[in-house]
Order: C-alpha cells, then sequence, then structure tokens
C-alpha cells in the first residue's frame, strides 16, 4: 500500500520526531541536537542524535538512521503502514485508503504545485518590466535591493483581469487547474468569463516547508479595500499552517537564531535583511495552534513581536490561550511588544533599529507572566470575595493547560505569587488595588511610550490592561454588536475581509461573544456556507435564542445594509462603519451620519455619492478613533 506523497510530507512535519524518539530513549539537549543512548545497540556513551529541525536520527556507533516513520517501525516492530497509520492516530489525521481516485489526486496536486511555480515567475518577470515599474517603485522606497527581491520571489500582478491567465494558457495549463490553485476566479454567474484573483498588487509568494509555492499575498498600489489579499485554502495551502518566511528560518534555527513572529510580510523582510533572519508571520490571521506547533519545531520558545496599539495586545493574549492546551516540558513562548505607531519594518528604518530591536526582544516577557497579568491586571483584592473571585480565575485560567507536569509547575508558581498579592494588600490595611505588578514589580518591563507616557501592557495592576477585560455593558454596543454579527450571518462571504479583525473583537455581551466565536468557527472550517446553513449550524449548537436576538427586526432597523437582498459592497461599507464605530472611544458625528445613511434605504445616486466618500472618511476616521479597551 503507498500513500500520497502530501499526506506523509504533512504527517512528518506534524510529528514531533524528538518527542517520539523520547519516549524511548532519554534524549539531552545539545546545542541544535538531541543525545542519548542508541535504542538500536548496546552502548554506554551516547552515539545517537535527534535532529529535530532536518527530521532524522543516526546512530554513529550502529549507522542506523531514518524518519519518524522508520523509528517506529524498527522500534515496535511495525510495519510501514502500520507505523503511519499509528502517527496519523495521534496528530488527529485520516489515513487515506489507496484508490484510484487519491492517485488522481496526488497527480494533480505535483500539477498544482507547477502551475504556482509558474505564476511565481510570471509575476517576477513583470515586476521588471514596464506594467510593473509601479510595483518596483513601491519595493525601492521600502529600501529593498535586488537582492532581496529576488530571495524573496518577490514579483508585481499587472491591473489586468486576464494577464497571468493568458500567460499560462500558453504554457498549456488549462483553466480549471488554475481555479483549484486560487490564481482564478470563477463568477457565480456562469455566463461570465474566468479572471485573475491579483490584479494591481505586488506579490509575495508563501512557501512551503520545501520551499514549493503554494500560494500568494498581495499588497494593492494606492488605498483600494482590501489592503492585502491572501490566496483561498487550496489542496496545496492552508493560511492556519503555514508561516511566511518558513523555509528561511527553518534554515537559521540551524544556526540557532531567534524565531520571532511578527505580523506582516515586509515586516520579515526588513527583520531577514537586519540579520533576524529567523523572523516568520502568520498569514492573515491569529497565531494558530498548528502554527505554534511549527514554531516549536525550530525553537523551544519562539518570540510572538506584536505592534504596540490594541489590537497587538489582545493577539497576544489571543495567542496565549491558544498555547495553553498544548503546552508541554520545555516548550512555550516570549511576547515582546513594540512601542506604539512601530512596527519592525519602520523600527529597522530608525537611526538605531538594529540595538533598539535587540533590546526589544531582550525584554521579551515569559507566557506565564504575561497568563498571570491577564487576570490581575487591574483587579482589586481587598476582600475575601474579590480574593476568591480572582483565584477561581486563574484556576480557571491554569486548568486549560493539558499537560499534567506543566500544568503542576503553573499551579505551583501562581500559587506563591497569590500569597504575596494577598500578603501584600494585608500588610496595607486589605483596602487598596494590588501594587504594579501584583506584588512582584518588575521594571524590567515597563515602558514609556510616546511623550514618555507609559505602556501599562507589561505593568498590569493599578489599571485595566488595555485588551485584557470586557469593556462595561452598554446598550449602544450591543445593537452594535449585534449589527456587525447579523451583517456577516447574512453576507457570509464577508468572512475573508472581516473575520480576522472580528477574531480579535470581543462582544460587550457574553452571549453574543460566544455566537461571535462560533459563526467564525464555522466559516473558517468552511468558507462556502450559505447565511441558512449557518443558522442551521448554529442552532443545532443552542445558540437559537442568540440567533433570533440579532436577526431580528428590530436590529436589521438599524442598518438596512444587513439585509441579505442587500448588495455584498454595500453590506461590506456598512460593516466597516459600525465595526469602527464599536471599537471607538471617541464620538465621530460624520461617521455616525454615513452609517446613517447607509441604514436608510438610500437612492443609487446617494450611494454613489457615499462611495466616493468613504475613503476620505475612513482616513478621517484613523486619525481619531482608538480601540475601545
Amino acid at each position: 500500500m503507498s500513500f500520497p506523497q502530501s499526506f506523509l510530507d504533512d504527517l512528518r512535519a506534524r510529528v514531533g520526531l524528538a518527542d517520539i524518539v523520547g519516549t524511548s530513549v532519554k534524549l539531552i539537549k545539545r546545542g541544535r541536537e538531541y543525545s542519548g543512548l542508541c535504542p538500536f545497540h548496546s552502548e554506554k556513551s551516547p552515539s545517537f542524535t535527534v535532529n529535530e529541525q532536518k527530521g532524522f536520527y543516526h546512530c554513529f556507533g550502529c549507522g542506523a538512521h531514518g524518519d519518524v516513520i522508520s523509528f517506529v517501525m524498527n522500534t515496535r516492530g511495525l510495519t510501514f503502514v502500520e507505523a503511519v497509520e499509528v502517527l496519523a492516530n495521534q496528530v488527529g489525521m485520516d489515513v487515506p485508503k489507496p484508490s484510484r481516485e487519491a492517485q488522481e489526486r496526488e497527480k494533480k496536486a505535483k500539477t498544482l504545485y507547477e502551475v504556482m511555480e509558474a505564476a511565481c515567475v510570471f509575476y517576477e518577470r513583470v515586476l521588471h518590466m514596464p506594467e510593473g515599474r509601479e510595483g518596483l517603485e513601491y519595493f525601492r522606497r521600502r529600501g529593498l535591493d535586488d537582492k532581496t527581491i529576488a530571495e524573496f520571489r518577490l514579483g508585481f500582478a499587472p491591473d489586468n483581469r486576464g494577464a497571468l491567465k493568458a500567460a499560462l494558457k500558453r504554457e498549456e495549463f488549462d483553466e480549471p487547474l488554475m481555479i483549484e490553485a486560487g490564481l482564478l476566479i470563477e463568477p457565480e454567474d456562469q455566463g461570465r468569463q474566468t479572471y485573475d484573483r491579483f490584479r494591481g498588487r505586488v506579490m509575495f509568494p508563501i512557501l512551503d516547508r520545501r520551499g514549493r509555492v503554494v500560494a500568494f499575498g498581495g499588497r494593492v498600489m494606492g488605498d483600494t479595500k482590501p489592503k492585502y489579499l491572501n490566496s483561498p485554502d487550496t489542496p496545496l495551502f492552508h493560511k492556519g499552517r503555514l508561516l511566511y518566511g518558513l523555509p528561511q528560518a527553518r534554515e537559521a534555527s540551524q544556526q540557532d537564531a531567534p524565531i520571532i513572529v511578527t505580523e506582516g510580510y515586509m515586516d520579515v523582510i526588513a527583520l531577514h535583511r537586519a540579520g533576524f533572519r529567523g523572523a516568520v508571520a502568520p498569514l492573515g490571521t491569529a497565531v494558530t495552534e498548528e502554527q505554534i506547533g511549527e514554531l516549536w519545531k525550530m525553537t523551544n520558545e519562539p518570540i510572538l513581536c506584536l505592534d504596540g496599539d490594541a489590537a497587538g495586545k489582545r493577539a497576544a493574549v489571543r495567542a496565549a490561550e491558544r498555547a495553553l492546551p498544548i503546552l508541554r516540558p520545555g516548550k512555550s513562548l516570549l511576547f515582546s511588544i513594540l512601542p506604539e505607531g512601530e512596527d519592525p519594518d519602520s523600527l529597522m528604518a530608525g537611526t538605531n533599529g538594529f540595538a533598539s530591536f535587540r533590546k526589544i526582544l531582550d525584554s521579551a516577557v515569559p507566557l506565564a507572566e504575561l497568563v498571570w497579568r491577564m487576570d490581575v491586571a487591574g483587579r482589586a483584592t481587598d476582600t475575601p470575595e474579590r480574593r476568591a473571585a480572582l483565584e477561581a480565575d486563574i484556576q480557571k485560567r491554569i486548568s486549560a493547560i493539558g499537560d499534567d507536569a506543566v500544568r503542576s509547575q503553573y499551579q505551583s508558581m501562581f500559587r506563591d505569587r497569590i500569597w504575596q498579592l494577598f500578603k501584600g494588600d494585608r500588610a496595607k490595611g486589605g483596602g487598596s488595588r494590588p501594587a504594579p505588578g501584583g506584588g512582584y514589580q518588575n521594571k524590567k518591563f515597563s515602558r514609556g511610550g510616546k511623550g514618555g507616557k507609559k505602556d501599562y501592557f507589561w505593568e498590569p495592576a493599578g489599571k485595566a490592561v488595555p485588551g485584557m477585560s470586557r469593556p462595561p455593558m452598554q446598550k449602544r454596543r450591543v445593537v452594535q454588536d449585534c449589527i456587525l454579527l447579523v451583517t456577516l450571518i447574512n453576507h457570509p462571504h464577508l468572512h475573508e475581509d472581516v473575520g480576522e479583525r472580528l477574531g480579535i473583537y470581543t462582544c460587550a455581551d457574553s452571549d453574543l461573544d460566544n455566537l461571535r466565536r462560533a459563526v467564525l468557527k464555522l466559516l473558517d472550517g468552511d468558507p462556502g456556507l450559505d447565511s441558512e446553513t449557518i443558522k442551521a449550524h448554529l442552532e443545532r449548537d443552542g445558540l437559537s435564542e442568540t440567533v433570533l436576538r440579532v436577526v431580528g427586526a428590530d436590529i436589521l432597523a438599524h442598518a438596512a445594509f444587513a439585509r441579505p437582498e442587500t448588495p455584498l459592497e454595500r453590506a461590506r461599507a456598512g460593516w466597516e462603519q459600525v465595526f469602527s464605530m464599536a471599537v471607538s472611544s471617541l464620538e465621530d458625528e460624520e461617521a455616525k451620519y454615513a452609517v446613517r445613511q447607509l441604514a436608510a434605504d438610500i437612492s443609487e445616486e446617494e450611494w454613489e455619492r457615499f462611495s466616493h466618500r468613504r475613503d476620505d472618511l475612513a482616513r478621517r476616521r484613523e486619525k481619531v478613533f482608538k480601540l475601545d479597551d
């Protein structure tokens, strides 16, 4: 029985070689490798090594050599098929059954790699042609030289609906293959022709672990939305599994370079040029459990380096919550927050960019520290009831940790910290809030922002940490949250544009927030779901009352754009406006006027007039809106 090569590659990538070997061999970390006594012959001094990054083991004594599958075969006496089934079961993968269809899929996968490579070559070529002058000038303005452009295989998609399609057809690739690869869009109207997905954008190829092109990210020239557009999920590409810059980072990890998770393509490239070649970025999503697992294969403690705004801080919390259930001994995360208004790209452009960034990395906060502050931030502990509530919240947080040994260590550490925190309160008479740092102030992590204003993200007590606590219940916010959810439920195609922002947003009402998570989970799993199917799933999940609450006529009366019959572009514009208001701590009358206009049954002429003003409104809002902490 043979398995598709793509399945075996994915299996090897998901299974930790050191974890599997470590079940039968006591391994000791030595530099980039592990060593231990060989399980295949008797020895007193270790000559057996495991290289996690390269995915193989080797014994210098007896010559045994292989990957994780062969190790399971040779140590457990299993056949190849049995070993694959054992490993697949451990990581929750379905073992494909041999069939003619499977063979055809494997053959098609090879062809998909070929068409993606051809598309990449096309975009690279166009960048250096007259049609790509705008893109090349953009990269030059960002400080990129020819070597960097070539290394990352940057390119340009001409602003032409059929340029790539025509070029690939000349190379005898057919349209169905281009559609399956995510390069073409097939209109729902069967009478219309397919057209290029990426147009008028600088192109960033996304590579898999083996350096093969599997997807693209494109940045638009100008202010058109969306600013960044990624390939959809395809047989080759799942955005929650890969990281931009992964092949380069895997190579850098061999030289013990720090693995740094930043937010954007240009941030990764800027860090590589500055010498931080272990930089990677998630692909338009928050960091997922699978991406964390990929990071741990390169280093035990990757550093998440996030922007200093409220969104970056919430992203840190979300990453921490995703990491807790999958923690295991020796594997964790570190967190660095950049000065507000800065990103790695802008920081490296400064005079002392390297030194400044190095200092930020050196002050990274461990995951355990961040988890503690997530619950202690701004909490009063001056009564027995409040102390009991804090203890209960911390215990609930720790209970998410799946590994018994790690969970026990967290419990022990936090028990000591709680005692110190309450001891400090008692010494002050029990009538005050906790001291900065919850009784363990660590000035190393405090940092001055612009104009000397202190950023309390790393100083949680005494002031609520932005983005780490739910805002007070307000009727206006609840209505806005309902509008955001009903618009997405009635227009599921908005998910690609708004899903990530809604993913880091917290609804003011707990029932609405549960619905928000459920809707996003459904659309993350299957972006093609229609509105009625989404409602049916939600009702089966026990959310029927909340669904009825948000899709009711009283909510739609506030926002006509959320109705199912409204054109998608108008629904998108309405959602954007309400989202800006929902996350804003300021009052902006012009923005509210725009939403009222969208909520009414306005004429096409009024709609066109608003469309021309929309970009100007967005620019003005950027200056006055701040995220509601």
